[in-house]
């Protein structure tokens, strides 16, 4: 909002303004965010239309379209495509524009996925600036900045144009040979929280007059060839503006159209001709000249350094807190998007309001996509506009919640049985006199078993199910709090269906198990390797994991099927670093400069362990010395003994770890290091956006190679040798490195203060006193066990169930304890383990999916009217495998649409979609750029759906559709 003040919505006033002076002028604009909220709320209606114009004329340009420009190092896929849906939908609803160009100049690093996405999204090209600086130059010396890029191993024939912006990145060169004021910007920079009151900003560049045009004009050449000699075509991209440009656009062009009529008359004497251009103007020039390209593989652009001691990898970790609830947020959207659409669908008479709903639902869209900006989920902003992100984050989420509990409410007719429903769980919700409901709700589709937790104020309860009948539970002391108790509930549940579970103070008949504890007295870790070990084993039936009683640390795992044992040890280790840019090299929110290696956080360690029939939990508790009051860092590992009859598969193979890290001193960086006898070869395998996975030998450099060798886990991490694998899996992004054979390491929190100036003008100093929670989990065992595990356990991770809460209201009288079994159970929705339902949602678009009746009904002016659209449903299917991953889950898949959405009605039409909905895709022809695999052009796999809606879903694809059901 204070940006929206300061400059933003003076951009596109004045930007429009000036464009409809000047047909020669041109313009791109790429975050929709700022954008919708001028069209919203400063916008003219001439102004309106003037933008409408403008877009048909070419002037005005739409890149990228997203509602931000979002970082591509720690986002998940679904986040990533989340907003630029929800940009695209706007643009499309309302301009009838498509964009087709990406602009992904300032992200720290560029991703593999993105190529994929933008490729599925229709774009012809693509454009980015931040790679390695090493990398960059080698690049540009041998004319390489340009490539097609095929970002996955198993879609070669996704593959776009990708241009790598030069040394100059994306803003004009600013240093004038003849002034010592800045050059090119003359509207000078913008000035919080008020634009000043005489227009006179600072640093405005010195005016275009007789005088210097000449010397203007021979300084903007030179740089033009300079960058001419580092690309392949006569073509050189100029970008005009940089960071908070073109609020006062009528002095910014003013001076341009001088500078570039001048060039221009005496272009026989340059031997440069300058034109206004768009990214679009620039690609088709390109283009046109059909050069045959090199082609890039599926290989990254991460991490990303600017200099030798400047390693961008200290953002993977930074904010954690906001990095997790940015997450939850993500998975608790999924989960009311799939529940929503089953509602308007099965229930068409509900009494719940669709238009609130929706509303409810676009405030969390909304909140989730903007926190994906390269300055959001990164924790690269100031503490104020973190607060931002995470109460419009809360904000929505509440809302959601809320959605769910009365639709619950409306399905279960609550009013007539008394019962009342919240999303929350209030204290005193759980007094052992109350009959308490948990509603949990499955949102993946897939059946699974798992845990969920339910805070209980006593030791003695019983959980029943809808039948009446008894349901498996532990209950055991708080790790929280004292006064109250932990009750786990073994819960089954089938695709995209939810089970109703009743509470009941214990009649001793069918109580929970209570798990008993045992302390272990506290241990110095110094010393103890001298004294015999004593070892005290924890089992289920995968794993034996070994404790070491001197110590109070991990010794082994034995993975018990193949009876495979690993040394197995964890620690808390801190990375010391500098604050003082006098004394070298910094940490930032952005850097992670260490000083020296990690040192060992604590000096002794607490062990207690919670046993009983479904579930052991290790606590273990760090302190800086024996003597110490409180702990600083802590973990619970948790493992899982699923009782016959229940599929225990994915339970019993992981060990659940949660982390309690912090407050932090300051200037330190706090990593959990797991050391094994595994042959690593520290070669360690990460994900890119939870899509796929990278490679990540270590390599030595000259300086600050700890830094260098530190990459974004944004859900997945492994090591493994010959044999066995150790797989990490997160619920929210972190940095993550091997910096030993056989050695993985997670970062899992940072607190900093430094005095760059310009990190103390943006308050970007880190200084994060909060405790962080995160949750890792981990599968030991072969390669072909863990491949056939880790994608649906990193889902189950992902998008755990959400647990609503119910009571009955008053003293009524008791209703028969069998609660109605609900219809949402009738026919789940469920996909083969190695398809994923990427999105199941109603979008609300009021536009038409024929092409020429949305222009058509544009250009009448009819797009401002009507209500939300609930007849159409999005529909997304990932496969999540790699072709030759696995024997059976790397195999192409056959889906019936019609049948798997039998639950919510009789399927009509499906019509495939690009990736954000708005190409049909048969009519969608994107350029075929010429490499040296393809002489001739791009093949395609046809995408055709038969008639009968039966598609076949082949390895890493993503298939976007629209479903209509028949209206009830």
């Amino acid at each position: 909002q204070e940006s929206m003040h300061a400059y933003a919505a003076n951009v596109y006033t004045t930007v429009i303004e000036e464009l409809m002076k000047g047909k020669q002028r041109k313009f791109i604009a790429v975050e929709q965010e700022f954008f919708r909220l001028w069209w919203d709320m400063v916008a003219t209606d001439i102004q309106k239309q003037q933008v409408h114009q403008l877009l048909q004329e070419g002037r005005l340009e739409f890149v990228i379209g997203g509602q931000v420009m979002h970082d591509e190092a720690v986002t998940l896929i679904d986040d990533q495509i989340l907003q630029l849906t929800e940009g695209h939908g706007f643009l499309y609803e309302t301009f009838g524009f498509r964009p087709q160009f990406s602009w992904h100049v300032d992200p720290f690093g560029a991703s593999a996925t993105t190529p994929t996405l933008f490729d599925l999204a229709g774009f012809n090209a693509h454009l980015i600036s931040r790679i390695d600086y090493d990398l960059k130059a080698d690049m540009q010396k041998n004319k390489k900045l340009q490539f097609v890029w095929q970002g996955s191993p198993s879609l070669p024939e996704r593959q776009i144009f990708t241009h790598v912006m030069d040394q100059y990145s994306y803003c004009t060169p600013s240093q004038l040979p003849f002034s010592n004021r800045s050059g090119f910007f003359w509207n000078g920079f913008a000035t919080f929280p008020d634009p000043p009151k005489d227009g006179v900003y600072p640093n405005m560049s010195l005016p275009v007059t007789d005088a210097n045009l000449h010397l203007y004009a021979q300084t903007m050449v030179a740089n033009i060839k300079e960058r001419a000699a580092w690309f392949r075509t006569g073509e050189v991209l100029w970008p005009w503006g940089c960071d908070k440009q073109f609020f006062n656009a009528s002095v910014q062009y003013s001076n341009m159209d001088l500078l570039v009529d001048y060039i221009n008359k005496h272009s026989a004497e340059f031997g440069v001709t300058v034109q206004y251009s768009t990214v679009s103007d620039y690609f088709q020039a390109v283009y046109s000249r059909n050069l045959t390209w090199e082609i890039r593989d599926s290989q990254d652009f991460l991490p990303y350094s600017t200099e030798p001691f400047q390693a961008w990898t200290g953002f993977y970790t930074s904010r954690s807190t906001l990095k997790g609830i940015a997450r939850r947020a993500s998975s608790l959207l999924y989960a009311g998007e799939s529940f929503f659409t089953q509602y308007v669908w099965k229930h068409p008479e509900g009494s719940v309001c669709k238009y609130k709903a929706l509303k409810q639902l676009q405030s969390l869209r909304w909140a989730v996509s903007e926190v994906q900006h390269h300055d959001g989920i990164t924790g690269t902003e100031s503490p104020k506009v973190k607060d931002m992100y995470l109460n419009n984050l809360m904000y929505g989420m509440l809302n959601v919640k809320k959605l769910m509990a009365s639709i619950i409410f409306d399905i279960n007719n609550a009013k007539k049985n008394g019962e009342v429903y919240s999303s929350v769980y209030t204290k005193g919700s759980g007094k052992p006199d109350v009959d308490l409901y948990v509603v949990v709700y499955n949102p993946l589709a897939w059946n699974i078993t798992t845990f969920v937790t339910v805070s209980v104020s006593s030791e003695a309860m019983s959980v029943y199910d809808e039948l009446g009948y008894s349901v498996p539970a532990q209950v055991q002391s708080s790790v929280e709090s004292q006064s109250t108790y932990d009750l786990y509930i073994l819960v089954a549940i089938s695709g995209l269906s939810y089970r109703k579970y009743s509470i009941k103070p214990s009649d001793g008949k069918q109580s929970a198990f209570i798990g008993s504890s045992i302390k272990y007295k506290r241990r110095a870790l110094t010393g103890a390797d001298g004294q015999g070990r004593q070892l005290f084993p924890v089992v289920n039936n995968c794993y034996q994991i070994v404790f070491d009683q001197n110590t109070n640390l991990m010794h082994s795992i034995t993975e018990r099927e193949t009876n495979q044992t690993v040394q197995f040890t964890q620690e808390f280790l801190e990375y010391h670093v500098n604050g003082d840019t006098k004394k070298g090299p910094i940490s930032d929110n952005y850097l992670f400069a260490p000083n020296a290696s990690a040192v060992p956080a604590s000096k002794a360690v607490g062990l207690e362990v919670m046993s009983g029939s479904l579930m052991t939990e290790i606590r273990q508790y760090f302190y800086s010395d024996v003597t110490s009051q409180d702990y600083i860092y802590a973990v619970y590992t948790r493992l899982y003994t699923v009782p016959e009859g229940y599929d225990g598969e994915l339970l019993c193979h992981r060990i659940e770890q949660e982390y309690s890290v912090g407050p932090l001193e300051l200037n330190r960086e706090a990593v959990l290091r797991t050391s094994t006898n595994l042959n690593t070869k520290q070669l360690l395998y990460t994900d890119n956006n939870g899509y796929q996975m990278q490679k990540r030998p270590f390599k030595a450099y000259v300086n600050n190679t700890v830094a260098r060798n530190y990459y974004p886990m944004v859900q997945t991490a492994y090591i493994e040798d010959d044999t066995t694998r150790l797989m990490l899996l997160a619920e929210r992004a972190h940095g993550v490195s091997s910096q030993g054979n056989g050695q993985v390491e997670v970062m899992l929190h940072r607190r900093l203060w430094n005095n760059l100036q310009w990190n103390l003008n943006n308050n970007l100093t880190l200084n994060d006193s909060s405790v962080v929670r995160p949750v890792i989990w981990l599968i030991l065992g072969t390669k072909a066990v863990t491949n056939t595990l880790y994608r649906a356990s990193g889902l189950a991770l992902e998008h755990r169930p959400v647990v609503m809460f119910g009571a009955l209201s008053g003293h009524k009288p008791r209703l028969p304890r069998r609660l109605q079994r609900n219809s949402v159970h009738d026919l789940p929705v469920t996909v083969p383990p190695n398809l994923h339902l990427q999105t199941l949602s109603i979008p609300g678009w009021r536009y038409s999916s024929n092409h020429a009746e949305q222009v058509r009904s544009i250009h009448m002016g009819k797009q401002k009217q009507g209500d939300a659209d609930f007849s159409r449903v999005l529909l997304r299917i990932r496969h999540l495998y790699e072709v030759g991953e696995d024997p059976v889950l790397s195999q192409p898949v056959m889906v019936d649409l019609k049948s798997l959405l039998k639950g919510l009605g009789s399927v009509m039409a499906v019509e495939e979609r690009s990736l954000t909905g708005t190409w049909d895709v048969n009519t969608l022809k994107q350029w075929k750029w010429k490499t040296a695999q393809y002489p001739g052009k791009r093949f395609f796999n046809s995408t055709e759906t038969s008639e009968d809606f039966i598609v076949t879903v082949h390895p890493k694809e993503i298939r976007t559709f629209f479903v209509y059901f028949q209206v009830q």
